[in-house]
């Protein structure tokens, strides 16, 4: 009994927290079905007529569709290469003993330190030089691996039971076959925690693409709504519809992996 007034205060504070989250959200999805939405426009949670043309708009007068797929290709690229790169990397610096295996790995992780602003003149030149200015593959290099990616998997991977590596040892497995048929299918949780992590950082990224790509039909997503800040200035309802649209990708893998997400964060001592 004592409990129950503080158990009400709790649940009310998460109520509140949780509406004051999701009301950027609803917001923005009640902008994009707002016809002729703008600044001088009086702001209306439930439009009155609300309607679907500033996504129509969007599409025909934008080619959207196009940067659309430019995102999703190389965020599903970039995740798959992540995935490979970082799976093989954990598995080195946990199960293979060489020297300095500890410092090597703590340098490593210090690159993390060191902002993508500090590396745009370098990697630009780099890319330039690699005749990939203005190509897809010079957005992708830069991301093949990632040191987030090799300290998550390495602290999942070292949780595994280094009995079961034994065991198949004497029966004959090596490193490939105890990576792929017993390390990997024990970490599938942190596996899908770093996929979202990784597909979210390729999603949203500005800077870089900004940088390497020069051809509108090669744009991404981010790209093209900055576009259209400058393009409809006046047109919030299209800003919001494209804003929409880029953020529905994420909610759908999101939901789709929440449960790894919070597991794969659990068993790996991420705090």
């Amino acid at each position: 009994m004592r409990n129950k007034p503080k158990l009400a205060a709790l649940i009310f504070a998460l109520i509140i927290g949780a509406l004051a989250m999701f009301f950027p959200f609803l917001w923005t999805i009640s902008t994009s079905v707002s016809p002729g939405a703008g600044l001088s426009a009086t702001p209306q949670l439930i439009p009155d007529e609300p309607s679907f043309s500033a996504y129509t708009e969007l599409f025909t007068k934008t080619p959207f569709a196009r940067v659309i797929a430019n995102s999703f290709g190389l965020a599903i690229a970039t995740t798959l290469c992540q995935l490979t790169t970082s799976s093989l990397a954990a598995y080195a610096f946990s199960r293979l003993p060489f020297r300095g295996r500890g410092v090597v790995f703590a340098l490593y992780l210090a690159t993390m330190m060191i902002p993508l602003q500090v590396l745009v003149v370098p990697l630009f030149v780099q890319m330039r030089d690699l005749g990939l200015v203005n190509n897809y593959l010079g957005v992708l290099l830069p991301g093949v691996a990632s040191a987030f990616g090799v300290f998550l998997l390495r602290q999942a991977m070292d949780s595994v039971p280094r009995e079961l590596d034994e065991a198949a040892t004497i029966d004959g497995a090596g490193h490939l076959r105890i990576f792929a048929t017993i390390v990997l299918p024990l970490v599938t949780p942190a596996l899908a925690t770093f996929a979202v992590f990784s597909f979210m950082s390729s999603w949203n990224s500005f800077l870089w693409p900004l940088i390497i790509l020069r051809s509108a039909e090669l744009q991404t997503l981010p790209l093209a709504l900055a576009g259209l800040q400058g393009q409809y200035t006046t047109q919030w309802d299209v800003m919001m519809a494209g804003s929409v649209i880029s953020i529905l990708p994420m909610l759908a893998v999101y939901l789709f992996a929440q449960k790894y997400i919070i597991q794969g964060v659990a068993t790996s001592g991420i705090k």
